[in-house]
């Protein structure tokens, strides 16, 4: 199997699995609805195993835009490769999409809420304010290639890693998830996006491309950063990528959150005239 061909396979299984998780708990009249957050948070981790298992003897299993970038970002995999593995990545998440919407056909018409079969395709924030949710997103990825390097540095019984990996997207979804929905891969957000603008789902609804940027950006941020934080806290190697995300990172992070401070008050002082 060639290395485009693996990841494609790869994320294309991420996306059955997650999207499809999404779908059983959203969408009307399917067994699985209104079953919650955790079936989600669970079902997620288990889409990253299989994704995991499935070609990590072929790639590593990147499956993940923000994953190829980290990794090159440290020295642990070639640029020269991370064009190939994101265009792979793409047509998989979009390939993977349109099969959750073939497995759902009759749901879509059963289902009146716009944004939840947008739900199944791709995330949204639970509070929307974009710096924040850039935050949220940033942290999460920050989060996820931190976990990946120090789970590489240790051993495990062999075919016991992608388990592990699993434990680590639920613990990402169920402790930071609840913000903007975990996109955390730029692939299994705008992939399934680009799906849902094109297939003929009853009743749609626009595909939130003012957000769309989001799940993109923060990743990628929060990816690359957690990759260079490992090798300069846990080796030592300090590079000058590490100390221009540091900054750029902390002025993303200090702007939003300025922002919502401000909206705070903004909000107690309308609390006070109107008690006044």
């Amino acid at each position: 199997m060639s290395e485009f061909l693996a990841e494609l396979i790869g994320t294309m299984i991420l996306i059955i699995f997650g999207g499809g998780v999404v779908g059983g708990v959203v969408l009307k009249k399917s067994k699985a609805e209104d079953s919650g957050w955790v079936v989600i948070t669970i079902g997620w981790g288990l889409a990253v195993t299989m994704g995991v298992y499935a070609v990590g003897n072929f790639t590593g299993a990147h499956i993940n835009p923000a994953v190829t970038l980290g990794f090159a970002a440290a020295g642990e995999f070639p640029w020269s490769k991370v064009p190939m593995y994101i265009s792979a990545q793409m047509i998989g998440a979009f390939i993977g999409a349109c099969i959750v919407f073939l497995n759902y056909l009759p749901h879509w018409k059963e289902t009146k809420d716009q944004a939840a079969k947008l739900g199944v395709f791709s995330t949204d924030p639970a509070v929307r304010s974009p710096f924040s949710n850039l935050v949220s997103e940033m942290i999460g990825t920050f989060v996820l290639l931190l976990g990946l390097m120090f789970i590489g540095a240790n051993e495990f019984t062999e075919g016991l890693n992608p388990l592990i990996v699993g434990a680590l997207i639920i613990a990402i979804g169920m402790s930071l998830g609840g913000a903007t929905g975990y996109a955390i891969n730029p692939a299994r957000d705008l992939g399934p996006r680009i799906a849902h603008a094109l297939l003929p789902i009853p009743g749609k609804g626009g595909s939130d491309w003012s957000y769309a940027w989001i799940p993109v950006l923060g990743p990628i941020l929060g990816g690359v950063y957690g990759a260079v934080f490992y090798q300069a806290m846990f080796l030592g190697e300090f590079s000058v990528l590490f100390w221009v995300l540091s900054i750029v990172v902390a002025v993303i992070v200090i702007g939003a959150a300025s922002a919502e401070l401000k909206k705070g008050e903004t909000v107690a002082d309308q609390v006070e005239e109107k008690i006044s």
